[in-house]
């Protein structure tokens, strides 16, 4: 950080009632020191429930830098985002990560001449929330955005992405010919019937556009001879005007754009590539590639020079973006100033997904390549490789309680430590018990813990046990659920968010349930089979899990182990070295540990404008039912469930979220009284 920066009026506003405390002030001024030092790399070793958000949010403030924070997965980059959210509400937080509900990648099997065609669901919120991210980097200095490590698969340009932004104004000389064409080549279509998120519709001499980042608010645009007489913010779906405006940018639809009058030379250079390839297999007497790539590729080739998009138009990316073969493809990091701030939340398994994305996706697509499935260039769509990814962060903070050996040599050893929290909270004793009979044993634990209102998670070894004693224990009356890979990622999100909120007691997991979490209720960590050494129960794994019951004044932990192995030796180590710190700064300070409070985030299913199937009535609908006899018909209820719908978006959008899940809620029973009504007519007015 220079001078004049640090001199600056902070371009962050930091909205707290809460001051710096424990181990924070001293952790945010190290920090803050390293990075005005110049320092590539820090490191944050901060134990669970430490506050390690709260401090970062502070050093975003002082560092007054766009700042990127990298989470290992959805579940985690949503919790953060929420947190940051509360924290720079006046800022503008965004959420980057993958935009698919599902994902098939191509593939081919050689051994048995299987092909496998990409498959993919677009969650066209989440996409509409990447958009958002990519518009605030170009429009605002006061950017953070949560990315899980899809940010550094490719994406389009950002020079193309931003030399092809429709820039309009009122009194602008614009014939509406002029924008329809230009709307069309940033990828809009035109729609007069269905008015949705990428569209746009033409009524004389006023034309109206839903850009990609928006889903109610649209853009109309009046015309009066070959000028924008007038310029209107409007609610999509009724048309009511909002607001008037002079002059607004319309981004295009597609990462992946290119200007159409480089297509030719696009167009060219692709087909030469093609030619070289296909002599290649001629050569080789690879006569079935030779024509199956042949095909393949013509057949883009003739969509891209009309439409100037194809399926698959990732896959030619290199052409799109001027870039020479192996070159790295550009990504979110592109799109950030040079100088950006980068903090990797949990980096002990953050880093290790960074350094491993690039080999197998390569070795997926080399396959594809060797048989004529794709051109080369298919190779050069794909995640930056670790250098590549270093090479582009200015700055780097490593978050972990368990940092790994490249963070501490990276940062030259040198490191922030945030052992002592806030709260006055120390980390749980950790008690050992026989392996023998941990089913039964735990049964017992979970009866008392349940009965002192506290909640509790198990960590397994395998999928198969974490069900099957799911089952067990739910047979016996325990309020249970599990929770796995296979089960998917908005649902994992709100299965936490009920156990928080006591619509059951009890977590079985197996490796989802170790970084990040924060579960304040939670009394009782259960690790099963802890002396089964491995992954799932090494040093760094088995101090995470401990830290999950480390927001709980009552938290303890119990391992099930026959045998003391050196991994659990060394997380009792540390354990009892963080908790003879904080004991005696607790009684330096006269602190009496106190669980900490911490209000229950809404389900992002309301950010995405999802719907659970069968979701339980909670909140307004709870507390005052909907008196179902004011609907006389069909059509009355029909015409209540849009309104509401409608509302519902809305108050997502205004990110008024309490708001948004009543209203859910409220959809939820109407849609199950239409229901009712179907099956028995008579249930309408009738209060059945």
């Amino acid at each position: 950080m220079t001078a004049t920066r640090a001199n600056q009026k902070s371009i962050f506003q930091l909205a707290s009632r809460h001051e710096p405390k424990g181990d924070q002030p001293q952790a945010i001024d190290g920090i803050c020191k390293a990075l005005a030092a110049g320092d590539r790399h820090h490191v944050l070793l901060g134990v669970t429930g430490s506050g390690k958000t709260f401090t970062m949010a502070n050093v975003m403030a002082r560092y007054n830098r766009p700042t990127l924070v990298m989470a290992p997965n959805k579940t985690l980059a949503a919790q953060l985002f929420s947190e940051l959210r509360e924290l720079f509400p006046h800022n503008a937080v965004e959420y980057f990560i993958s935009y698919y509900d599902y994902y098939q990648p191509e593939a081919y099997v050689p051994s048995t001449d299987t092909y496998i065609a990409k498959d993919s669901a677009i969650n066209e919120d989440i996409d509409k929330m990447r958009h958002n991210a990519t518009m605030a980097l170009f429009e605002r200095p006061d950017v953070i955005i949560v990315a899980s490590v899809s940010c550094i698969y490719g994406l389009g340009s950002p020079s193309s992405y931003a030399k092809l932004v429709v820039e309009l104004a009122k009194g602008q000389r614009m014939d509406r010919d002029d924008l329809l064409r230009a709307l069309i080549d940033v990828q809009y279509s035109r729609n007069d019937a269905n008015f949705s998120r990428g569209n746009f519709r033409v009524r004389g001499d006023t034309v109206d556009v839903l850009p990609a980042n928006q889903r109610d608010e649209a853009i109309r645009v009046e015309f009066f001879g070959p000028e924008i007489d007038r310029l209107t913010l409007i609610d999509a779906l009724t048309g009511k005007s909002i607001r008037e405006v002079d002059h607004l940018s319309i981004y295009p639809n597609s990462h992946y754009v290119t200007d159409r009058r480089d297509t030719r030379q696009i167009v060219k250079e692709i087909l030469k590539d093609l030619g070289e390839r296909l002599r290649e297999f001629r050569a080789r007497g690879q006569l079935v590639e030779y024509q199956r790539l042949e095909q393949r590729t013509m057949h883009d080739i003739e969509m891209f020079e009309h439409l100037g998009f194809c399926p698959g138009i990732e896959n030619y990316s290199r052409y799109l973006n001027g870039n020479p073969p192996g070159a790295p493809p550009p990504t979110l990091l592109d799109y950030f100033p040079k100088d950006f701030l980068t903090i990797i939340d949990e980096s002990h398994i953050t880093v290790p997904q960074l350094n491993g994305m690039f080999r197998g996706d390569r070795a997926r697509k080399q396959v594809l390549v060797d048989h004529g499935f794709r051109l080369p260039s298919a190779l050069d769509n794909r995640p930056l490789n670790f250098d590549e990814f270093l090479g582009r962060v200015h700055q780097v903070v490593y978050v972990s309680a368990t940092p790994s050996a490249f963070e501490m040599q990276a940062s030259g050893g040198h490191y922030s430590e945030q052992i002592i929290r806030p709260t006055g909270l120390v980390d749980p004793q950790i008690e050992i018990k026989p392996a023998k009979d941990q089913v039964d044993v735990l049964f017992g634990e979970i009866k008392k813990t349940v009965a002192a209102g506290g909640r509790v998670l198990i960590t397994t070894l395998t999928k198969k046990m974490a069900e099957d004693l799911a089952q067990f224990y739910a047979d016996a009356g325990i309020k249970v659920r599990y929770l796995h890979a296979d089960i998917e990622s908005l649902e994992r999100i709100e299965l936490l968010r009920d156990l928080r909120r006591g619509d059951y007691d009890v977590l079985i997991g197996i490796n989802l349930l170790r970084e990040g979490l924060d579960l304040p209720e939670v009394q009782l960590v259960a690790v099963m089979d802890a002396d089964k050494e491995g992954f799932l129960r090494s040093r760094s794994s088995l101090i995470q899990i401990v830290g999950r019951a480390a927001r709980n004044a009552d938290g303890r932990v119990i391992f099930f182990a026959d045998r003391i192995t050196q991994s659990i030796k060394e997380c009792l180590d540390e354990t009892n070295r963080r908790r003879e710190k904080q004991v005696a700064y607790n009684k330096e300070h006269n602190i009496s540990p106190k669980t900490i409070l911490k209000a229950i985030p809404e389900d992002l299913r309301v950010i995405y404008g999802l719907q659970k199937e069968d979701a339980p009535l909670v909140g307004a609908a709870a507390k005052s039912r909907m008196d179902e006899a004011q609907f006389k018909n069909v059509q009355q209820l029909e015409k209540e469930i849009t309104k509401k719908t409608r509302e519902m978006r809305k108050a997502a959008a205004e990110l008024d979220f309490e708001k948004a899940a009543g209203l859910r809620d409220e959809v939820a029973h109407l849609r199950d009284l239409l229901l009712r009504a179907g099956e028995a007519p008579d249930a309408i007015g009738t209060g059945s």
